[in-house]
């Protein structure tokens, strides 16, 4: 997980633009002033050549970080985490130099601070009007704004006046767009999503995609601002299956209870064998605070989006072996050598074009992604949902699923 490690997955992943992430932690911000330097898009950065190892060009790079805020509000612990993004180094420095007052920024690539998320959002507003401060996967039980276990039931109830600084959230991989919307309270933000990686081969099964005459930090923030006007730049949101995301369904991990709402609110949401409180998911937390259902919804108002499954999941699942077996490695390797990327393949490439590449089946699989006829038993409680390919046999097996969610 370093820069050139980052550049060359970028580029195998189909990623234009990658956050550099953890700005916060001493060690790696030295390393990033080592190797940056700006690009030719202001605001944005590229490795430098002494640095790119016999790689041809470097991606572009942009400053976020992300905090975890722990502390009381209203009677109840809240746990929250705030997604930071910065224009340059200059601000960065004197981002990393107030937070240091308040907490150990080299305990971890994501500090743990004693700090009200209103409080962080005005240090860092008050720092650079430039900045952007976005609530982290909203939806997660555990360290989010919105989540089950200790979140917030609104944007104002955690920002207070500084609510109208808040344009978007990350809607996080346990929910996409289409769950958010029945919340009409975010119709006025943005839904933005992000890989979450924590590994290089995790990077890009979330993205956004933006078409910009010209390319620089200030327009991407813009964009993300201003996405509900007429002349959007962010297209569409990628977007990973939230059925596939671990904190889709409610349930117990050690007591492998995995529970839709329904079967949730028959057991009074008590777990049936340890008879603790079951880990409400995020399917369960936006039914709670939605204000209307998806049939009233009028999609053709929103950023569209597409889903996902990562490519190398996709030949595991179809090959049926596991995915960082030899074979798997052999044939994902040699989809991207052909297909140029894997945003490529997924997004552009005919099946036509797919089937001179790959086999039949793994070409197959592949269009019931894009239809999204794919089957999962959810995630939950930690637990990320696992992929079935279905055959014609598991028609009604997929339709009775779908129906439940």
């Amino acid at each position: 997980m370093d820069l050139e490690h980052f550049n060359q997955w970028a580029k195998i992943k189909g990623i234009d633009i990658l956050t550099v992430a953890d700005f916060t932690y001493p060690a790696w911000i030295a390393e990033l002033k080592e190797k940056l330097e700006p690009s030719e898009n202001e605001g944005l950065f590229i490795i430098k050549k002494s640095f790119l190892n016999n790689q041809s060009n470097s991606i572009q790079f942009i400053f976020t970080t992300e905090i975890s805020c722990i502390y009381t509000k209203n009677g109840r612990g809240r746990r929250v985490h705030i997604l930071i993004f910065a224009p340059d180094f200059k601000t960065v420095e004197k981002i990393n130099a107030q937070l240091s007052l308040r907490g150990n920024l080299k305990s971890d690539g994501r500090p743990i601070l004693g700090l009200d998320a209103k409080e962080l959002a005005k240090i860092i507003l008050d720092i650079s009007e430039d900045c952007l401060i976005v609530p982290a996967h909203a939806w997660t039980p555990w360290f989010s704004i919105f989540g089950s276990k200790s979140g917030f039931d609104s944007i104002e109830e955690c920002f207070e006046e500084l609510t109208p600084r808040i344009c978007a959230i990350e809607t996080g991989l346990s929910s996409d767009p289409a769950m958010n919307h029945c919340l009409s309270v975010l119709d006025k933000i943005t839904l933005i999503s992000n890989s979450d990686a924590h590994s290089l081969q995790n990077l890009g099964r979330e993205a956004n995609v933006f078409d910009f005459e010209n390319l620089s930090y200030k327009e991407i923030i813009k964009a993300i601002k201003q996405s509900k006007n007429s002349n959007n730049k962010l297209l569409y949101t990628i977007e990973f299956f939230p059925e596939q995301g671990k904190y889709h369904f409610d349930g117990h991990r050690d007591c492998q209870i995995n529970f839709s709402p329904e079967q949730t609110k028959k057991h009074l949401g008590i777990c049936p064998k340890c008879k603790k409180l079951l880990t409400k998911g995020v399917l369960y937390r936006i039914n709670e605070l939605a204000d209307r259902s998806a049939i009233e919804i009028d999609s053709k108002k929103f950023i569209p989006y597409k889903k996902i499954i990562p490519l190398q999941e996709i030949i595991a699942k179809t090959l049926k072996q596991g995915k960082n077996s030899k074979k798997i490695e052999r044939e994902y390797f040699n989809l991207i050598r052909q297909g140029k990327n894997e945003f490529n393949i997924f997004l552009n490439l005919t099946y036509d074009a797919l089937k001179k590449i790959t086999s039949n089946e793994i070409v197959e699989t592949i269009k019931k992604m894009r239809e999204e006829k794919i089957i999962f038993n959810p995630g939950y409680d930690g637990v990320y949902g696992e992929i079935k390919i279905p055959k014609e046999k598991d028609k009604n097996e997929q339709e009775n699923l779908f129906d439940k969610l």
